[in-house]
């Protein structure tokens, strides 16, 4: 058990003990024995709070029947921290209780660091549960943007953070390589294949206008030819314009009239061939950037795999036995309102194709299929409202649906020189992932996107990700680790015994004033990680290491590390041993460098 936990459950013990002998007492109408377990404990944000704090009077106030800070004086009366790291409790403002610890704790959690290492920070609060992570998950119709590069980072980090919580964690991308965005594809790779061969065509309502189908038409020109496309003019020209039906739509929303394409079997295998060319090259463009990223995942399923294996028409047919789906006008509807969805949903269309919903249940079917204990999706904001259609397809087939979670990811706005930078796929001009990381490191973007929670839209701003300054965030945390690192090469070549600088090294010389403040800050480790996984907001991590890279330089600026008291020194070296690690540590969840020279 770390320190940090260590105190956290004496403080636990002590509230609890001290709670029940109020009771013992008859100074307080509680009906039962309080566990530890109940007893939340947080660290302040003002330090003049005490080490640690609890409101277990305010939250136990109703049952008592009592004033919070009457309890809460009752509690500190009946303390008991002889043999713990506590030194003293007081009673603040309504009825918290402030915890002030012995400064000898400090110590203990220097040594602790030491000696953990790498795996300081590490709580196994999942006991190997399996967690399924999906992200990104982007259409193969082209390539990646920087709204999917927020998602990557958002999702890799928050996996690592469950991985460090004591989750057996997998990273999936779901690649909807079926339905109609890959027809659409095929039609706008016909286009782009006629024009290169000089013909006059131009694209269909609704297909993909990115110039980046031109490369990939041409690549597939010059590895098969078009001796095989079909003569004539192709099933979109001269189509009919059609006004679609209730439950005609995958979104199952009023839309505008579309192109009735004529039915050609020849055309629609040749465009089933570009598609396929196509989602091929497209996603190891995705998969390459992705890698360069330093994202990767444990597996892609494809959308043809569920459809393949009939996942679709198992949902639809367990749906029927469990007396959950309908037939209504020429539909079939899955009667999502019974658990807890404002509407019926339409799941098979009247021409007989699935809505969107049905592959999708059917691939999270396949999940829990695969033993996963939790699933956890990342969504962008335009899909809003989705999970209770989801959930309550999963609910009707028996499912539990709280093993769902998914998160909503707002949008990003690039900015440059004061100027949002515009971005419209629709026009097919956009920011690729590609370009972006050209004018961006990779350590730099990872910080920015992880710095707002998901909830919140992101200004991306180049000019400061670019700068190498301490007002670049990312740079003043690197800047910290760098400089401890040549604090001990500066140290080996003075002579100092830099191989002190480890669990048995000496510790009270570190403990006082900053060094005090900095090694508060390194404790805060393992719960920045825990708070990090438990909320679902990995931009704490950002904030935490933030805190720690600037008790440092405070450190640093007021603390000679390197000076006459051999003693002194080899203690300020172990706390600067002791931040270095913190600061790789957290740098490393986050997929960021941790250099040794700037």
């Amino acid at each position: 058990m770390n320190v940090a936990a260590q105190v956290r459950a004496q403080i636990q013990q002590l509230v609890a003990d001290g709670l029940n002998r109020a009771r013992a007492a008859g100074e307080l109408s509680l009906g039962r024995d309080v566990a530890p377990a109940e007893i939340q404990v947080e660290r302040p944000k003002d330090r003049a709070h005490g080490d640690w704090a609890t409101n277990a009077a305010m939250v136990l106030a109703r049952e008592a029947r009592t004033a919070p800070r009457q309890i809460a004086e009752a509690v500190v009366r009946h303390l008991d921290p002889q043999g713990t790291l506590v030194e003293r409790a007081e009673v603040a403002g309504p009825g918290f209780i402030n915890f002030f610890l012995k400064e000898e704790w400090l110590a203990a959690v220097l040594r602790g660091i030491l000696a953990a290492g790498p795996d300081y920070g590490k709580v196994d609060v999942g006991r190997g549960q399996r967690v399924l992570v999906e992200f990104v998950s982007a259409n193969p119709t082209g390539p990646l943007n920087v709204v999917s590069a927020r998602h990557a980072t958002v999702g890799d980090v928050l996996a690592e953070v469950l991985e460090w919580a004591g989750f057996s964690v997998d990273r999936e991308f779901y690649v909807n390589d079926a339905g109609n965005q890959v027809r659409m594809l095929g039609a706008a790779m016909d286009v782009r294949v006629r024009q290169l061969l000089g013909e006059d065509a131009e694209l269909p309502e609704g297909a993909y206008p990115g110039e980046y189908l031109i490369d990939i038409a041409r690549e597939y020109i010059a590895q098969y030819g078009a001796h095989d496309r079909p003569q004539g003019p192709p099933p979109w020209v001269g189509a009919a314009e059609v006004q679609p039906a209730d439950g005609d739509n995958d979104d199952e929303e009023p839309a505008a009239p579309s192109r009735k394409w004529r039915h050609d079997p020849v055309y629609e295998a040749w465009l089933d061939r570009l598609a396929r060319f196509a989602v091929e090259r497209i996603v190891e463009g995705q998969k390459a950037v992705l890698r360069q990223y330093r994202v990767e995942f444990d597996r892609w399923f494809h959308e043809s795999e569920v459809r393949a294996a009939g996942g679709p028409e198992a949902v639809v047919e367990r749906l029927r036995q469990a007396g959950h789906a309908y037939e209504a006008d020429g539909a079939v509807w899955l009667r999502s309102t019974a658990f807890g969805d404002d509407k019926d949903r339409v799941l098979v269309k009247r021409d007989g194709n699935f809505t969107y919903i049905v592959p999708d249940v059917a691939y999270h079917v396949n999940k829990f299929e695969r033993g996963y204990h939790h699933l956890i999706n990342l969504l962008g904001r335009d899909h809003y409202g989705y999970h209770v259609r989801l959930k309550a397809a999963l609910a009707a087939l028996g499912f539990n649906p709280d093993a769902l979670e998914i998160i909503y990811l707002q949008m990003v706005h690039l900015v440059r020189g004061g100027q949002e930078v515009r971005m419209s796929k629709r026009r097919g001009e956009f920011v690729t992932m590609a370009d972006f990381l050209k004018e961006v490191s990779v350590d730099a973007a990872r910080w920015f996107f992880l710095m707002r929670s998901t909830d919140s839209e992101l200004d991306f701003d180049l000019d400061l990700a670019n700068l190498q300054t301490s007002d670049n965030p990312v740079y003043y945390v690197q800047y910290a680790h760098a400089r401890i690192c040549s604090i001990f090469r500066q140290a080996k070549a003075a002579g100092f015994a830099v191989e002190g600088a480890g669990p048995g090294a000496r510790c009270g010389g570190s403990v006082a004033g900053p060094g005090g403040e900095l090694l508060r800050k390194l404790a805060g480790s393992p719960d920045a990680g825990g708070r990090a996984g438990a909320r679902r907001g990995p931009h704490r991590l950002t904030r935490y290491a933030h805190e720690v890279a600037s008790g440092f330089h405070s450190f640093y600026t007021h603390c000679r590390v390197l000076g006459e008291d051999a003693g002194l020194s080899a203690a300020r070296l172990a706390l600067c041993a002791a931040t270095r690690q913190v600061l790789a540590n957290a740098l490393a969840i986050m997929g960021i460098n941790a250099p040794e020279e700037m």
